[in-house]
């Protein structure tokens, strides 16, 4: 596999789980917790899902080249998550491991070669496949904003942007910047439409890195409501394009799954 291509798989599955710092955050706004809330009970039926496992097909665009294959994607609570693609090349691998109060992130190449994430990429979301398990829920430092109802793409949406809290003050980006995610809601039922943040280069964490993730095809499993379809662009691109085809909750995931070596 060639560097360029190592590089660009690494941006498109750059997002991790979120630190937990500071004390005392700001309030969130109200509005943003209501529809954050609303969205939550509608995607989770009001039931409590500890683990989900989605399985399915994948396209993957690196360029000029594209593969076809099936997909993986693994979450356990808000802090793991493990992606596995298999290409025509091998299988690649993305772990997120937020158990030793750190959060970390692995990828491994199909040739069995591997490495860490920058800790800038590891400020978002870790379960970006599955918004039930993330920054909507509001979890330690979480603070949410309600930034107003918007047309996206020719649909009505409730816009409402989260990031982490930190009271102590650090150099620019900050750990705010750093963590900020932006969720558009369909404005009747609620369900995430598009997620959009920024990854960065291991080695510049001032520069930015758009990506977008859209969730369509929702259906109804087991009470919950979950995206079939879930695209990836990186600057505007579409990089991965998933079709779920396979849905299991609270399959009781065990912690070693996400484990990084």
């Amino acid at each position: 596999m060639s560097r360029w291509y190592l590089i660009l798989f690494l941006l498109v599955l750059h997002v991790g789980p979120r630190f937990a710092l500071g004390q005392n955050p700001p309030p969130s706004d109200p509005q943003a917790l209501t529809y954050a809330a609303q969205s939550i009970a509608t995607m989770t039926g009001g039931s409590t899902i500890s683990d989900v496992t989605l399985t399915g097909n994948v396209t993957w665009t690196a360029g000029s080249a594209t593969e076809t294959g099936t997909a993986t994607l693994l979450a356990l609570g808000s802090g793991e998550s493990r992606v596995n693609l298999v290409l025509s090349d091998g299988t690649h691998t993305e772990i997120r491991d937020a158990s030793t109060g750190t959060t970390q992130g692995q990828w491994i190449a199909p040739d069995g070669s591997s490495g860490l994430f920058a800790a800038q990429n590891c400020w978002t979301d870790a379960v970006w496949f599955f918004p039930a398990l993330g920054s909507l829920t509001v979890g330690p430092n979480i603070v949410l904003s309600y930034i107003g109802q918007e047309t996206r793409n020719g649909q009505s949406v409730q816009h409402v942007q989260s990031y982490v809290y930190q009271s102590s003050q650090s150099p620019a980006p900050s750990p705010q910047q750093l963590s900020m995610i932006d969720f558009y809601l369909d404005a009747t039922t609620l369900l995430p439409t598009a997620v959009t943040f920024n990854a960065h280069p291991d080695n510049n964490a001032g520069s930015n890195i758009a990506i977008e993730i859209d969730f369509s095809q929702y259906q109804a499993f087991n009470g919950a409501t979950v995206p079939m379809h879930i695209q990836k662009y990186v600057q505007g691109t579409l990089v991965i394009d998933l079709t779920i085809s396979s849905v299991a909750f609270n399959s009781g995931l065990q912690l070693s799954t996400f484990t990084i070596n």
